[in-house]
């Protein structure tokens, strides 16, 4: 399992999940990077994610949307504000309408990303802050923390494919 821990902090308001990938930070990144492998892992299995936009530089805007097992489509966005290649990225995701357009309920969440060499290649953590306890809990209540485990999940089945980038 590429999942190594899983923590809930209440008094700092975050989730942090941490993986081990075997290899090495720059190939890991690439599934961050590139908008067809992103797709590919970013939902958990029943709801895989399809990303429409990715401009995936400080300040760019990236939409996607989850396809459920009825069919239906949740919509999210992001806004990268920090990179820094292959180590760090720093982005707000939230709940968006169909056109990319952030909703205020729930509440955007800031997500940093960290990938360091480690294990048998690489460790990467993926902490989520939120707003308030309630938001945390809110999230948490729609499955966020499984959804996010199982999504990570599939990245190990992309290392181990050529890179595309």
């Amino acid at each position: 399992m590429t999942v190594v821990s899983s923590h809930r902090d209440p008094e700092r308001l975050t989730l942090a999940i941490t993986s081990e990938f075997a290899a090495p930070p720059a190939r890991v990144w690439q599934v961050w990077e590139d908008a067809q492998q992103l797709s590919r892992w970013w939902g958990p299995p029943t709801w895989p994610a399809t990303f429409t936009r990715h401009d995936f530089a400080v300040d760019g805007r990236s939409h996607y949307y989850m396809t459920g097992p009825e069919g239906e489509h949740a919509y999210g966005a992001w806004k990268v504000t920090d990179l820094a290649p292959p180590h760090r990225l720093v982005f707000t995701d939230a709940f968006a309408d169909a056109d990319g357009e952030f909703l205020d309920d729930p509440a955007p969440m800031r997500i940093e990303v960290s990938i360091e060499d480690g294990g048998p290649g690489s460790r990467m953590t993926v902490t989520t802050h939120f707003s308030s306890l309630e938001h945390l809990q809110q999230v948490a209540d729609m499955g966020m923390e499984e959804g996010m485990t199982l999504a990570l999940g599939q990245i190990d089945g992309l290392l181990a494919e050529p890179a595309s980038v």
